[in-house]
């Protein structure tokens, strides 16, 4: 029975969420010492090696080859931005919230399908977006005065991803889940030190909002348990990233997608455990919706093929 792709396909699925809430979880750790751009660099100077022996086990360095690569930038720096805004939220909000508000992402992926790929969305879709949306606005309402502005950053994160998505639809006949795993990776590394060489320094920093100096503090030495925790979270996004494709190359979508959902109850766990962080009934009402919504987009979603690698990062 633990043969079955379909079992393995979904073991893949919550093993990578879990890794990469942990990649999460240790960035929103480090965010009050380091900034964000610190961070990512020395995450990726460990995922880039993941990557490529991923690469060397599922084929060889040839398949990091590209046909597009202006769209392949294009659309690794979508992901950058969407890594950019969700973690600058995470230096200010729970996890859980953080988390919850991007899962609008399904419901993203599905608008904009109808809109740029003219793919058909029928009414019922239409329906589960209209209530994961209601969830959104939920959370971001007047009556959660505490997450204030902040908030628009996991949406803005969400919305990126959405696009990358799209950008991933339109290459998947010529270009490899590892090419397009490599070129993300790069551009994280290239958009890194150019903030490094820009504002490292830390000149800009000072302003006392949590998400901006997260992202203009200056670069220092880390220590060495704070290194360690930096290399974890380059390795379990490494890993994860993999484990995603994999679940997704086993079985179908429609069965394994509901399964990243399981990132929201591991996220609140974590958030207490780590930071005592619990939703208020309004953010479980929110997350209750976003979690409807989008889990019936999946499954109407999901009866479509999926290109393989399709979610490969975040």
């Amino acid at each position: 029975m633990w043969r079955s792709p379909r079992i393995l396909g979904v073991l893949c699925v919550v093993a990578a969420t879990l890794l990469l809430i942990g990649s999460d979880a240790s960035i929103k750790y480090l965010s009050g010492d380091y900034p964000l751009h610190e961070i990512v660099f020395a995450r990726t100077l460990v995922a880039l090696p993941v990557t490529l022996a991923i690469a060397l086990f599922d084929g060889g360095l040839k398949g990091l080859g590209t046909r597009r690569p202006g769209l392949q930038i294009v659309r690794g720096m979508l992901v950058v931005g969407a890594n950019a805004t969700y973690f600058l939220a995470l230096a200010a909000m729970p996890l859980a919230d953080a988390m919850a508000i991007f899962f609008v992402a399904p419901l993203f992926i599905t608008m904009l399908s109808a809109l740029f790929l003219r793919e058909p969305v029928g009414m019922r879709r239409w329906t589960g977006v209209a209530i994961g949306l209601c969830g959104m606005l939920v959370m971001v309402g007047p009556e959660r005065g505490d997450l204030k502005l902040v908030a628009l950053l996991p949406m803005a994160a969400a919305l990126c991803y959405a696009s990358m998505q799209m950008l991933t639809r339109v290459m998947a006949a010529t270009e490899s889940a590892t090419a397009m795993a490599f070129y993300i990776q790069l551009c994280f590394l290239f958009t890194t030190i150019a903030f490094g060489v820009l504002i490292g320094d830390g000149r800009h920093a000072g302003g006392g909002d949590p998400s901006l100096e997260f992202l203009l503090r200056a670069w220092s030495a880390p220590v060495f348990d704070d290194l360690l925790l930096m290399a974890l979270s380059g390795v379990c996004m490494g890993l994860g990233a993999y484990l995603l494709s994999q679940g997704y190359r086993l079985a179908q979508a429609s069965l394994v997608a509901p399964f990243e959902y399981t990132a929201l109850p591991w996220g609140v766990a974590v958030g207490f455990i780590v930071w005592g962080d619990l939703p208020s009934p309004v953010a479980a009402l929110g997350i209750a919706l976003i979690v409807g919504g989008g889990l019936y987009v999946l499954r109407r979603e999901g009866r479509r093929p999926r290109v393989r690698g399709e979610r490969v990062a975040r």
